[in-house]
């Protein structure tokens, strides 16, 4: 049965390709350029080699989204579900192929990976990717071009139960059933109950005791980022939202959020 549902979602990945293959993206425009080179190597489902090398560097961490991993040579490391599904459809997408570039934030991770969005053609592949359901949104704070239309595609997918989205290992946590999420990276949904601001520092907490229950936690820099782009923190309070990022543990489970595009507003 599992192969059966593995070969189903291959397939419906290739039905969603063929209907949006060489539809001309406007989210090109919004974006530095930064040449072009064919992909030698696919890594995983969202890294890819180049050839010939750009700026120094020869992979590319296409920037704003997360596939399931592979252990990719790390001890105990556990591959992902969906892992080499995710892998063989950025191929079909980009093996063999001309990609072009495209910058909206910092350029290079710690690694000296590229950070940039790919186009095929006229095929944004961030976009095909999370449209089929073969990875989701994965922001950051100095990369945050083109995560509106990201989170978009991937509401989308999620809706659809595409590729990712009809596994129980990628369903939406709740806040009250985090314990075994530590130390992932996971999508909550709940009803903010408080907001506090200590020192410049905010928590949005989803419980009565802020030791235990789960916590949005906001430093200084990203409250006043909040600020700039017209978002009052306390205006969280009553209001049903959905985070994504790391779970750690402090004063109970924790989300850290460095940039708006993280919490999605659900209800009043």
């Amino acid at each position: 049965m599992r192969r059966v549902a593995i070969q189903l979602c291959v397939a419906a990945f290739w039905t969603l390709a063929a209907a949006f293959l060489g539809t001309a993206p406007a989210i090109a425009a919004d974006l530095a350029p930064g040449g072009s080179a064919g992909v030698r190597t696919v890594v995983d489902g969202d890294t890819v080699i180049i050839d010939p090398p750009l700026d120094g560097a020869d992979q590319i961490r296409l920037v704003g989204i997360q596939a399931p991993k592979l252990p990719l040579g790390r001890p105990n490391f556990p591959t992902w579900p969906l892992a080499g599904q995710s892998k063989r459809a950025l191929e079909q997408l980009v093996l063999g192929r001309d990609v072009t570039l495209g910058y909206g934030g910092r350029r290079k991770d710690r690694h000296g990976r590229l950070l940039a969005h790919l186009h095929v053609g006229d095929t944004w592949v961030q976009g095909e990717m999370l449209r089929a359901g073969m990875a989701r949104v994965y922001s950051f704070a100095d990369n945050r071009a083109l995560v509106a239309e990201m989170l978009a595609l991937e509401r989308e997918a999620r809706a659809a139960r595409r590729g990712i989205w009809a596994d129980p290992f990628y369903v939406v946590r709740n806040p009250d059933s985090l314990e075994r999420d530590l130390d992932s990276f996971q999508l909550v949904e709940g009803r903010v109950a408080d907001v506090a601001v200590v020192r410049g520092r905010a928590y949005l907490n989803f419980g009565a005791n802020w030791r235990t229950d789960f916590t949005i936690a906001l430093a200084p820099a990203a409250v006043r980022l909040f600020a700039r782009e017209g978002i009052d923190i306390r205006g969280f309070k009553g209001t049903r939202v959905r985070v994504r990022g790391w779970v750690k543990e402090y004063n109970g489970p924790m989300i850290e959020t460095t940039h708006p595009e993280q919490i999605e507003v659900l209800s009043r």
